[in-house]
């Protein structure tokens, strides 16, 4: 049996992405946004496919003083480029000491043109953290934490390999905000082992009783390599149905809509003021440069990723020999990225931001594909928009399949 894949996975690099979103920026500024890969963890979570892994404190030492030299590097390559957004992800960046963060970002600061607005987010998980860690992060320049709690039930978590509990998440959360954090985004899942709708409901109430500014609402994945898709793709029945897990997220997005939360992103929702502004960057087609172990990139419309193995990683001197697999993208795979992505948005594609990029009528290009999926009630046009439908969004795969172009 296949493993499990929705619209609403998490991905590495979508967290861990056309279009009049970036405030204050004008067609003529060169921005970019910066990801900081730190692949180390305490423990390895049993669904987790994201490069990760524990690491005794000489090779984290050693990966920092080398991430520093990539950044300072990549500083001299892309000097002429404005930095709006720098996401710190992993991975639990947590894991190092408030120094080493502290270092990285102050290699990013002198290194790169920052935006006096640039949004900072570091991701931590509970448990990890104290008082102490959370002052230096704010005191280096962090103005937005990611926290991973991925559910309030203390059985769900221990399922999911989690190390922390719910009462531990809510001792951390405390400190947070004592501390002066006033962005706080909270990670949760769905579709997990022996999860109900009632369950699923109280973790709702949970956070929306907490008002974190921004929730991230993923289902589970089962992706191969991990602990969970050995066991589930056997024991299926073990997980909630595709039915019990559509229902999950819809229940999300309606409970969150009563208690104050907009649904910008199919996986994401902020109080108002408080979408992510990195994220939104993947989704609009800002550039973005990734520096350390596996990190991807798309700078002037090429993407890449660095190597993966973690002793070449901190043998290479040179910054051109860390990255894999170039690839530039033609105009089809643009289009392509523009719809795929841009329909992830709750406000859709325009037409008109197709014209200015291409200088093609999107209607013109894909005018078959949205007539077919505007006739199955799939997507609704408020000319010169166009964006998913509640139905839409429940076989959003099968949308965008719709915008690729045929390969010969």
């Amino acid at each position: 049996m296949q493993a499990k894949r929705r619209f609403w996975r998490h991905h590495s690099e979508y967290r861990h992405r056309r279009s009049g979103v970036y405030t204050g920026l004008t067609m003529s500024e060169k921005v970019l946004e910066i990801y900081l890969h730190i692949p180390f963890c305490e423990r390895k979570c049993a669904y987790c496919d994201f490069l990760s892994f524990p690491a005794p404190y000489d090779k984290q030492e050693a990966y920092v003083g080398k991430l520093v030299s990539e950044i300072k590097c990549a500083g001299e390559l892309y000097s002429d480029w404005r930095v709006a957004t720098v996401y710190i992800g992993g991975g639990t960046p947590s894991i190092l000491p408030p120094g080493a963060i502290a270092k990285l970002l102050y290699a990013v600061k002198t290194s790169f043109v920052m935006q006096t607005d640039a949004e900072i987010t570091m991701e931590a998980n509970p448990g990890v953290m104290g008082p102490e860690h959370l002052q230096a992060y704010r005191k280096a320049g962090v103005n937005r934490l990611s926290m991973g709690l991925q559910s309030t039930d203390d059985w769900e978590l221990k399922q999911l390999g989690r190390l922390h509990t719910y009462e531990g998440f809510l001792n951390c959360y405390q400190s947070v905000k004592e501390a002066g954090f006033d962005n706080v985004n909270v990670d949760l899942m769905f579709g997990l082992p022996g999860q109900t709708l009632l369950t699923w409901k109280n973790t709702l109430k949970r956070l929306a009783l907490l008002r974190p500014e921004h929730l991230s609402v993923y289902g589970l994945s089962l992706e191969e390599g991990t602990q969970f898709h050995a066991i589930y793709t056997q024991y299926p029945h073990l997980l909630p149905g595709e039915d019990e897990e559509r229902a999950m997220y819809w229940m999300a997005h309606d409970y969150l809509q009563e208690h104050g939360y907009e649904r910008y992103e199919i996986s994401n929702f902020a109080r108002k003021g408080y979408q992510c502004r990195h994220n939104l960057g993947y989704w609009t087609d800002v550039p973005y440069l990734g520096l350390g172990l596996g990190a991807a990139s798309y700078m002037e419309g090429c993407r890449w990723h660095n190597i993966k193995d973690l002793d070449r990683y901190l043998e290479i001197t040179n910054i051109g020999e860390l990255r894999e697999d170039s690839e530039p993208l033609d105009e089809h795979a643009h289009m392509e990225e523009f719809m795929f992505l841009g329909l992830r948005l709750d406000r859709g594609v325009s037409g008109y931001e197709f014209l200015l990029k291409f200088g093609k009528n999107m209607w013109d290009v894909y005018g078959e594909a949205i007539k077919e999926l505007e006739k199955e009630e799939l997507v609704e046009i408020h000319s010169p928009d166009m964006r998913l439908t509640r139905k839409g969004v429940d076989v959003s795969n099968y949308v965008f399949e719709k915008f690729l172009f045929d390969k010969e």
